[in-house]
């Protein structure tokens, strides 16, 4: 990893000094890294070690930060990670092309692979993720949106550049289909639960810990699993309470919307559904060859239902 953020720093250069200072502002803001540790443990358990795996696990850092600049511009927020936001900072304008020239640095760095396969699974990665965004702008406010259209939105926004990462370890190492297409399931499975359990924690987090404030999927008219399920348990009249705080989006209902998730088993039932993901992903973690950088990717999944932030 210190590898991999010598090669962001490196490329985050730019002659236009508002660039690398909006690109700075939000990588070091710290995050978990997920997307690009995910890419080298794979190539680890796979056996490639050659310097590519640091330049590819930048690139879809870049990718993931670039969503991230966007995201908060479109819903409006003010705080992530416990601080204030770069469209919070620098304004929207400054934070939509800082995302874009991140997108077209990505791009750069991919080319330098001189390798189809890779500039493909990247390409159509970012293309996938792009039309998740567009989805979940039209659900936003949907009191009608089931859980087979959330699972669409959030394999495609979130869990699409998971299971990139994971794919592009095995193309770097010349694994084969069966493999890549291993490394593929896991990726996306891990990436699915890693966001439903975030879906959880916006009802029964901690703010502290994770740098946003409770309830911000409700302001932003976000519909996920703990309120579809509470949707679907919960009594007439809490039906429609759920209904008209998803439609306007007001956060004076929280407490009563909370108790409801709780009430109903939402929120139990959602971390199952995590559970579920995680369980595929340890599967096909299982078809990798057996060492040290594998187990981390089994002990990966299995942690991930514990995390609180």
């Amino acid at each position: 990893m210190r590898e991999v953020d010598h090669v962001i720093a490196a490329r985050l250069h730019s002659s236009v000094p508002l660039v690398g200072q909006v690109a700075r502002y939000i990588i070091s803001a710290g995050g978990k890294r997920l997307r690009p540790a995910l890419l080298l443990l794979a190539s680890g358990a796979l056996g490639y070690r050659g310097r590519q795996r640091y330049n590819l696990a930048a690139v879809v850092e870049f990718i993931h930060t670039a969503t991230l600049l966007h995201d908060d511009v479109v819903d409006e927020s003010v705080l992530r990670r416990g601080r204030a936001t770069a469209n919070e900072s620098f304004g929207n304008p400054a934070s939509v092309l800082v995302g874009d020239f991140l997108y077209s640095r990505a791009f750069q760095m991919m080319v330098e692979t001189d390798d189809m396969r890779v500039m493909q699974v990247l390409a159509d990665a970012t293309n996938v993720i792009a039309e998740g965004e567009v989805q979940q702008l039209i659900n936003t406010h949907d009191a009608s949106l089931d859980e087979a259209g959330y699972l669409e939105v959030i394999r495609s926004k979130t869990a699409k550049l998971f299971e990139a990462s994971a794919r592009l370890a095995a193309i770097l190492a010349g694994s084969g289909t069966e493999m890549e297409r291993a490394c593929a399931e896991y990726g996306q499975a891990l990436g699915t639960a890693f966001q439903v359990i975030d879906d959880v924690l916006d009802y029964d987090g901690d703010a502290q810990e994770m740098g946003k404030s409770l309830g911000d999927d409700l302001r932003e008219g976000k519909v996920t699993l703990p309120l579809i399920i509470a949707m679907e348990r919960g009594s007439e009249a809490e039906r429609q309470l759920l209904r008209s705080v998803i439609e306007t989006g007001s956060t004076g209902e929280l407490g009563a919307v909370l108790e409801i998730v709780r009430r109903t088993g939402a929120l139990d039932a959602t971390r199952e559904a995590a559970a579920a993901q995680a369980r595929i992903a340890i599967d096909a973690a299982r078809a990798l060859p057996s060492n040290s950088y594998a187990e981390a990717l089994l002990q990966l999944a299995a942690q991930l239902l514990e995390r609180r932030a």
